[in-house]
């Protein structure tokens, strides 16, 4: 089937059965938009395609379009074409096809496809707020999504094991005073020779033993929320409380509210979830098949939200589920467009393997099982040969023979393709 004839098929809609082509195409053929051809296989060309123009019951109706002229001009000139050979294009031409050019830009690095990925809290920025002693919520003073500062008082309970522990740490804490007394007295009595050494041995153990005690109960009024101003109003007013206010651990963002006023609640039962925000971890499954070339410190990209982050961690182990590896971000910027449990779309980057250029994504055309691009040279352009390296949204990393200087075929490669292959034939 000559070429002419499949260019006009591919511009009237129609194919058309193959027949064997009867001589190579003419060269040298100029473009005939309104004016005689004077080549004698350019006039061959214009019968064959106004032939089967109207060829068949359901033949075509429809005229030559300057578009198809322009085509058919090009392709006329060829004579064998290589990969590196000039495809004849003028700058008519390039204006008729709606060719567009741009430069290559220098690729240090690739990007991966877009994948979903879940914001959650870093660990060192959670806290559970959970009930120091049982007792009954008495009041609930914040709630789900307030922000709270580190001291603030959350919740307040009322709890009889409180009592009992400040009656302990009272009692405890008189009889230290009371052997302390008596410690000193034996001392003095032991200078003078009126005792023994044994009696001002038994008063240092006892005064060990009861400060020990004193220690221990203290820790349990600390663990019962008590702050260290409370705990010496009540060695100084020996005034018992059985209300316990409970503070916020860290200052943040409550997330979570999990208990309701009037509730009873046993020791440690969780109340409030409190963490801080800034900044935040991106959890990202990526495929284990991908994951070549995605590297700590490597960049990563929310498109939609407009901000970016850094790969902090990459797991060793392949999740059964989806067969991804584990990759943690973390993000400092724009975390207010975030929040903890929402799925995002990202984009990993990754080190280019050679020298990389990022062109567009139409710019490449395959043929053959190669990759190739167009460059625009002096009366037309060059397929020059490109491997791809990555594919990207809306552009592509590929390396090959091309310099800042160059330009690229961005539209209308489809005619440009369809005269480099035409010329070939």
């Amino acid at each position: 089937m000559s070429l002419i004839r499949r260019v006009v098929d591919a511009e009237m809609g129609q194919k058309q059965p193959p027949a064997p082509c009867r001589q190579p195409p003419a060269t040298g053929l100029p473009c005939f938009v309104g004016s005689e051809v004077k080549s004698r296989q350019g006039r061959r060309g214009i019968r064959l395609a106004e032939s089967s123009r109207r060829r068949g019951a359901g033949g075509w109706r429809r005229p030559l379009t300057p578009t198809l002229c322009l085509l058919l001009a090009m392709l006329a000139q060829g004579g064998t074409v290589s990969a590196a050979s000039l495809i004849a294009v003028d700058t008519d031409q390039q204006s008729a096809f709606g060719i567009t050019l741009t430069a290559p830009l220098p690729a240090a690095e690739t990007l991966t496809r877009r994948y979903p990925a879940e914001v959650a809290v870093p660990n060192r920025q959670m806290r559970v707020v959970a009930a120091p002693q049982s007792g009954v919520l008495e009041s609930l003073l914040v709630a789900e999504g307030e922000r709270v500062e580190v001291g603030q008082v959350l919740a307040e309970l009322r709890s009889p094991e409180l009592v009992d522990a400040q009656s302990q740490y009272l009692e405890s804490l008189t009889r230290l005073e009371l052997i302390e007394t008596e410690l000193a007295r034996d001392r003095t009595l032991f200078r003078e020779g009126v005792i023994a050494e044994r009696r001002l041995l038994e008063s240092q153990s006892k005064q060990r033993e009861l400060t020990t005690m004193v220690e221990q109960r203290l820790q349990l009024l600390e663990l019962a929320g008590f702050g260290s101003e409370d705990i010496m109003t009540l060695a100084r007013t020996r005034r018992l409380t059985s209300r316990l206010p409970v503070r916020a651990p860290i200052g943040g963002v409550v997330l979570e509210q999990m208990v309701s006023t009037g509730q009873s609640v046993a020791t440690a039962a969780p109340l409030y979830r409190v963490a801080e925000l800034n900044p935040l971890w991106l959890e990202i499954h990526v495929p284990v098949e991908r994951i070549v070339g995605v590297q700590e410190g490597g960049r990563v990209l929310l498109p939609r939200e407009d901000t970016a982050g850094t790969v902090v961690t990459i797991g060793r182990m392949v999740h059964g589920q989806d067969q991804g590896v584990l990759v943690r971000a973390e993000i400092t910027e724009g975390t207010e467009r975030l929040r903890p449990g929402q799925f995002v779309e990202v984009q990993l980057s990754a080190e280019a393997q050679g020298e990389g250029w990022r062109v567009p994504l139409e710019s490449v055309v395959r043929h053959a099982g190669h990759a190739y691009v167009f460059v625009n040279r002096d009366g037309g352009f060059e397929a020059l040969p490109v491997q791809v390296l990555a594919e990207e949204e809306g552009s592509a990393v590929v390396a090959g023979e091309l310099t800042a200087a160059d330009r690229l075929a961005v539209t209308g490669v489809v005619a440009i393709k369809a005269a480099w292959l035409g010329g070939a034939e």
